[in-house]
């Protein structure tokens, strides 16, 4: 029994979470059963060119960075954002920090907001965990990483957000000393994160 396009769609997006109208050219569906489907109000336009179920399923707390990676799934969530994902922060951002090559093109997206870092060299591809999030690749600095980052990047962020996840970083063992001052060195923050680490040992 073959399954009709508007079916194919629902399951689409329950497999993936955020679809986008390309990603049913390869299934052959004609990129108006969107449309269809949303007149119906079984599923939801969040941002040009991405929808998701109307039901709500598969929406999780960080369902916004699920987004943002599926706008520019080159990007690596970093600073605020990968904090917030890993637990190490109250605070809850606004915008989607994410890092990206210091070379590459700035990408024009226009939903979520997204705030981008240019990166370079191992600051860049080094500490990078990959995981889903509603059915999507995600791509996120390791706790240490982000600590790290938090510390190179304190004048944009407040040194006092940057002491909090060294401490919160501490106490929930996210991270030991030693993968902290590995990335310290390669984001050549190892002088200034020395006196803060010894203060929280």
């Amino acid at each position: 029994m073959t399954m009709d396009p508007a079916q194919k769609v629902l399951r689409l997006i329950r497999k993936a979470g955020v679809l986008r109208p390309r990603d049913l050219g390869e299934q052959g569906v004609p990129r108006q059963y969107l449309s269809i489907l949303e007149g119906r109000g079984l599923i939801h336009r969040i941002g040009r060119g991405l929808y998701v179920l109307a039901d709500g399923q598969n929406v999780t707390e960080n369902h916004t960075i699920a987004e943002a990676c599926k706008r520019v799934p080159e990007g690596v969530v970093c600073l605020l954002s990968a904090l917030r994902l890993h637990g190490l922060t109250t605070q809850a951002p606004f915008e989607i920090w994410m890092a990206i090559d210091r070379k590459s093109w700035l990408p024009k997206v226009d939903h979520p907001p997204i705030r981008f870092v240019r990166f370079s060299g191992a600051a860049l591809t080094e500490g990078v965990q990959r995981r889903k999030i509603e059915g999507v690749a995600v791509r996120a600095y390791c706790p240490a990483k982000t600590v790290v980052d938090c510390f190179k990047y304190r004048n944009k962020i407040g040194l006092d957000v940057a002491m909090e996840s060294l401490r919160e970083c501490h106490r929930l063992k996210k991270a030991t000393f030693d993968e902290l001052s590995y990335f310290a060195k390669i984001c050549r923050v190892a002088n200034v994160m020395r006196p803060y680490m010894e203060a929280v040992a």
